[in-house]
């Protein structure tokens, strides 16, 4: 086995980066443009990954090839160019400007870290960001989903690509990592913060309906917390809102395929509320840190308009807490709370540096 030739290193040298500790926010991924081939360069990545997909591996693949990627892409793309920013894709808008808010909080805080963000699946990769943080002396990261409830096929398979860049490294840098934060009061306040500067602009629909993205039923029974952690979320939230529990309804959207995914379905939830006679709900995604496709098409145009024609009278979407000043401070002391023990706070000591890199040279280090 070979590993990755090692960056040049000099004994008593500097890192390039503020510090030698950094905070890697990791989000799901998009494509690098509104396109079919850029969608099905995406689709493969994302769908060929094991925790994304458990169906046996010549199957699925055999399916993936021979039917999805030559059909999925040019409707996906379709999709993509309807949310699309002048900026870029929305996911990646807001995760980038997420990392700078919270190397600016994180400042605030007196932590002298680097913050950077890579995605799972397209570009920058999670792998291509190691490198770079490396290559300028980082040896301690913390990393940092965008997930607040852990989910196998989220959160571990951010940190398989963080494994998978480790086994082919020789010199690796501190890691810590970060499984879920969705009962942590920050991001709860962030949140019910949110809904109720919206329902003071926008006055308060008859139903809350708090979606969140599905997985196939079986992981629960597998032994995956994310059914329980989103519940957990709901709860929490729907008591600092102060609603008693028929003012609001948690449910699942984002279904893929045959197979029974975790229910109440999104869509059809909404529906049969047309139908019974709500007139008007305000639908909120807590599960999604940033506004995406999934949000913005599937919630917001597609999930209206099934409410609409239903007989339903008004569908409101409050945005994901993107940008939200609130959600970044929490966001800040959450990832703090984790880097306990190292030493953030101090630069690098230039005389310590120079006294080591005199040791080494005296015994007999070229540089």
């Amino acid at each position: 086995m070979s590993f990755a030739t090692e960056p040049t290193f000099e004994h008593g040298q500097a890192p390039a980066a503020k510090s030698s500790t950094a905070i890697l926010l990791c989000n799901l991924g998009t494509p690098d443009a509104p396109t079919a081939p850029a969608l099905r360069r995406y689709l493969a990545q994302f769908l060929s990954d094991k925790r994304v997909v458990e169906i046996p591996r010549l199957l699925w693949l055999a399916i993936l090839y021979g039917i999805i990627l030559r059909i999925r892409p040019k409707k996906s793309a379709a999709k993509y160019a309807s949310i699309w920013m002048p900026e870029g894709s929305p996911l990646k808008v807001w995760t980038e400007k997420q990392a700078r808010m919270l190397d600016s909080e994180m400042a605030a805080l007196g932590h002298q870290v680097e913050v950077r963000y890579a995605m799972r699946y397209g570009n920058p990769s999670i792998a291509s960001q190691l490198d770079q943080l490396k290559a300028q002396g980082i040896t301690r990261v913390l990393i940092l989903p965008a997930y607040p409830q852990y989910s196998a096929t989220t959160t571990a398979s951010v940190f398989d690509a963080v494994y998978a860049w480790a086994s082919v490294v020789r010199r690796l840098p501190e890691f810590r990592f970060i499984n879920h934060y969705h009962d942590v009061p920050g991001y709860i306040d962030a949140l019910a913060g949110s809904i109720q500067a919206y329902w003071q602009t926008h006055g308060q629909a008859e139903k809350l309906v708090m979606s969140f993205h599905g997985v196939p039923e079986r992981t629960l029974q597998l032994g995956d917390p994310y059914h329980c952690e989103c519940y957990k979320t709901a709860r929490l939230l729907a008591e600092k809102l102060k609603l008693p529990k028929e003012r609001y309804q948690l449910t699942f959207q984002s279904r893929f395929g045959k197979a029974k995914w975790l229910e109440p379905y999104t869509e059809p939830t909404l529906v049969k509320m047309a139908q019974e006679g709500v007139k008007s709900v305000d639908v909120v995604c807590p599960g999604f840190t940033g506004d995406c496709l999934e949000t913005l098409e599937e919630i917001s145009m597609e999930a209206r308009e099934a409410f609409l024609h239903a007989g339903g009278e008004k569908f409101s979407y409050i945005a994901c807490l993107n940008d939200s000043p609130v959600w970044m401070a929490a966001l800040a002391k959450i990832s703090a709370q984790h880097m306990l023990g190292w030493d953030t706070h101090t630069a690098p000591d230039a005389a310590a540096l120079a006294a080591s890199r005199a040791n080494a040279l005296a015994l007999g280090a070229k540089q």
